[in-house]
């Protein structure tokens, strides 16, 4: 199979990723309600008295949890992919991507907080 390189590579990873934003946001709750979060959070950290580098690690932090539920989704659809029967691996690895996302949850709390108090 023959790859796309060049501009060509980078417009077809755009259209994808555009693709999987929407994806997330039309099949996947969880990352509606942190989009929503990330959106609402990222305008309120503009009307607070931080640095530029807290605004960003504020912002960051967030990303990041977006990030996590993304790849954690990813792991349920392929597990729910190869087979929707239950099977303590399957649940091993769906619990492990959730827990992925209650850590970075975790940090994004921490670092707001530790900012802001």
């Amino acid at each position: 199979m023959e790859k796309n390189r060049g501009i060509k590579r980078l417009l077809f990873a755009l259209v994808y990723s555009w693709q999987g934003l929407i994806a997330a946001l039309k099949h996947e709750e969880a990352f509606r309600q942190e989009f929503f979060a990330f959106v609402l959070l990222t305008a309120v950290s503009f009307y607070l008295d931080v640095t530029a580098v807290e605004r960003l690690l504020m912002i960051s932090s967030i990303v990041l949890v977006m990030i996590v539920e993304v790849l954690n989704s990813a792991i349920e659809t392929v597990v729910d992919r190869v087979s929707t029967d239950k099977h303590k691996l399957s649940g091993r690895a769906k619990d492990y991507g959730s827990f992925a996302v209650l850590m970075t949850i975790l940090i994004a709390t921490a670092t707001w907080l530790t900012i802001l108090l």
